[in-house]
């Protein structure tokens, strides 16, 4: 545990910088509320996720009035949807989706995760169903979240999923407002069970019955650092080195996650279940000062997509990694650094100016946490080009055993260089040209791309 001089001390520091807590998420079990009869069954997820949620919301509320900083956002997770109600059809995933729903609302939570499915072995009955529900359930309902998982280091690559995702998302974004329902939906690889951040969310076969996970984000304090210490080197008369910005960035990544564990930790004992992880990762939002391509910027570009930009994201996400496992007792979900366009001004800014493309960012997704993130494509896209580019940042994350991810957002009507607005932390983004070319030959061939040979580690 922290002493109460660390306590004082760190808050201090960082309240003045803006910090918050970016999630507590609540993560529930829904095995025990499994039933053949489809009202029963709901039944059971209200009463449960009642149960668990009803005091999370004040908890939250009133830990961060204590110690003076925001809990942004409260959400919940679940198990993921398509092995729970296995049993049932498309029609009855939507109605289980509106339950979900209805419940996050009565629990006064931004988001609930875990409308979700693992397939990247193939599909069961649940998993199809599910997949095909998506149009229709995340167009009905505003809170609920959906990932699904397509491939991983020990599996593969499930093309066929793949293929289907690339024609869901762009059901999913004709049924929405600029097809807005996308930016809650993302496909994985290799896909965390602990993830409190939203729209991968889920709470994983191995979890708890439930469990508090924190994810505490803290872009803003971080580049506040770098500028503080380039500056006082500065008048000191001593040039500081990427060696030493680096150990800047992992001691600040260590204080934020103390403060992250300290409170994650204290609303899970107030509410009585286990405390899980604290996943620290950079993850930005629209305001100015709390952006992760600021930090590029301090370092020396002048844009986060210019050359240099892969090597200061592999570093910036190391050293936040370093920082954050040294400080925690229990790391876990993501930890890293976020480039999700839309949700970053300074981001959207240099893809708005053509200085940043889908393909520098697929590069740059090699080395960060997630992948391609909140990016906003033309509404004509063909589904065989968008399942090609999910394959490639798939690919990615097989190859190099870490978690990929895909969120692209098809705005109908819109064409590339066009803005949409998607409001609150979502922000607005320029629509971004997809590579040319054409995928549908390769992607028709379905199958599975296997696992790589160093995937066999027993």
């Amino acid at each position: 545990m922290l002493s109460e001089r660390e306590v004082v001390s760190t808050l201090n520091m960082l309240r003045n910088e803006h910090l918050d807590v970016r999630t507590v998420t609540l993560g529930v079990s829904l095995f025990d509320c499994v039933s053949h009869d489809p009202d029963l069954f709901m039944d059971n997820i209200r009463a449960k996720l009642a149960r668990y949620s009803a005091r999370l919301v004040p908890v939250c509320e009133e830990i961060a009035d204590r110690y003076g900083i925001p809990v942004v956002n409260k959400r919940i997770s679940v198990s993921p949807v398509a092995v729970v109600a296995g049993p049932f059809g498309a029609g009855l995933m939507v109605k289980i989706c509106k339950a979900l729903d209805e419940a996050a609302e009565e629990a006064r939570v931004d988001f609930l995760g875990g409308f979700s499915a693992l397939v990247e072995k193939g599909f069961s009955k649940g998993d199809r169903a599910l997949i095909d529900s998506l149009p229709d359930a995340l167009a009905e309902t505003s809170r609920v979240c959906s990932s699904i998982n397509v491939a991983s280091s020990r599996a593969g690559i499930n093309m066929d999923a793949v293929a289907v995702m690339g024609q869901r998302i762009l059901d999913v974004a004709a049924k929405t407002p600029d097809g807005v329902g996308c930016a809650k939906l993302v496909v994985f690889a290799n896909i965390p069970q602990d993830v409190p951040f939203m729209a991968g969310a889920y709470l994983g076969v191995g979890e708890p019955d439930a469990v508090i996970n924190v994810g505490v984000s803290g872009p803003g304090v971080v580049r506040k650092a770098i500028d503080r210490a380039l500056e006082k080197g500065r008048a000191s008369g001593r040039s500081l080195t990427l060696l030493d910005i680096a150990e800047v960035i992992k001691k600040t990544a260590y204080k934020v996650t103390r403060v992250g564990e300290m409170i994650g930790s204290e609303v899970a004992e107030k509410l009585g279940i286990p405390f899980g992880v604290a996943d620290l990762s950079l993850a930005p939002t629209p305001a100015v000062g709390d952006s992760v391509g600021e930090i590029f910027q301090s370092l020396g570009l002048s844009s986060i997509g210019a050359p240099g930009s892969t090597a200061v994201l592999a570093m910036l996400n190391d050293a936040v990694k370093k920082g954050g496992a040294f400080a925690a007792s229990s790391v876990g979900g993501l930890s890293g650094a976020f480039i999700p366009v839309s949700e970053d001004s300074s981001i959207e800014a240099a893809a708005a100016a053509g200085l940043l493309t889908i393909e520098k960012l697929e590069a740059m997704t090699s080395v960060c946490s997630v992948g391609l993130d909140m990016i906003a494509i033309p509404g004509d896209t063909p589904s065989s080009t968008i399942a090609a580019i999910i394959a490639d940042e798939m690919a990615i994350g097989v190859i190099n055993h870490k978690t990929t991810a895909v969120r692209l957002i098809p705005a109908p009507g819109k064409k590339a260089g066009d803005i949409v607005s998607f409001g609150g932390l979502l922000g607005k983004a320029a629509v971004m040209a997809t590579p040319k070319g054409n995928a549908e030959a390769f992607i028709n061939l379905g199958g599975r791309i296997p696992a790589p040979i160093h995937s066999l580690k027993n």
